[in-house]
Order: C-alpha cells, then sequence, then structure tokens
C-alpha cells in the first residue's frame, strides 16, 4: 500500500523556493521605483532646460542675458514632485569668432541632488 501526497520535507524546500522567488520580486520592485523616480526628475530638468534656452535663444543680443561669462539662472522647485527637489539653473554665454561671421554659444545647465547629485547639460549655438 502506497501513500500519494508530499512530506513535510517537500513542502518546505517548496515554500523556501517560493520566498526567494518573492524576495527577488521585491527587490525588482524597489529598482523600478528607484528608477521612476530618477527619470522624473530628468524629465522635469530636460523641460526646465530646454523651456530656458529657448527663452534666452529668442532674447535681445544687447540685453545683460546674453553677455559673455557664467550667469546663474536661480531655482525652480516643481510642485509635483515628491519631496520638493529643488533644480539649480545656469548657463555660460560664449562668443566664437568666425570668418563667415560671429556666434554665441550657449550651455545651459540644470543640476539637482535627490540623495545624490545630478546634472543635465544643453548647448546651442545663435548668430549674432
Amino acid at each position: 500500500m502506497s501513500k500519494k501526497g508530499f512530506t513535510l520535507i517537500e513542502v518546505l524546500i517548496g515554500l523556501i523556493f517560493l520566498a526567494i522567488g518573492l524576495l527577488a520580486i521585491g527587490a525588482l520592485q524597489v529598482t523600478s521605483t528607484r528608477g521612476n523616480f530618477f527619470s522624473n526628475n530628468l524629465m522635469q530638468a530636460s523641460y526646465i532646460a530646454q523651456d530656458r534656452l529657448e527663452f534666452l535663444k529668442n532674447s535681445h543680443l544687447d540685453g545683460g542675458a546674453l553677455s559673455n561669462g557664467n550667469h546663474p539662472d536661480g531655482t525652480v522647485k516643481v510642485p509635483d514632485i515628491p519631496g520638493g527637489i529643488v533644480f539649480t539653473r545656469s548657463y555660460n554665454v560664449t562668443t566664437i569668432i568666425d570668418p563667415n561671421g560671429n556666434y554665441l554659444k550657449i550651455d545651459y545647465r540644470v543640476a539637482w541632488n535627490d540623495g545624490v547629485n545630478h546634472n543635465l547639460s544643453f548647448s546651442t549655438i545663435r548668430s549674432q
């Protein structure tokens, strides 16, 4: 007479495999959440930088905003980001002298800290 079924050892081994699988899924969830948080901050920084870079590209050349040198551009706090990340903006203007015409090179930088220091830079060239 043979009895069919699972022994206690088999059940415990099955539970161990299940626990290891659930822990792996939990670790993936944490990694995914961190990635989404960073991605959201990166998208907001890109939007801030592109918006200000477009503003500078359309500014008058005789204004002080496009004078050569480094320029602080203040901070922005995006209200819909959890934790209230503060983005620090700055830009640098350099005159490029070329036989075909003079140009302004604008390098725009946005920095933030969400536990780790990050920064994002965009550059453009504008004719004078």
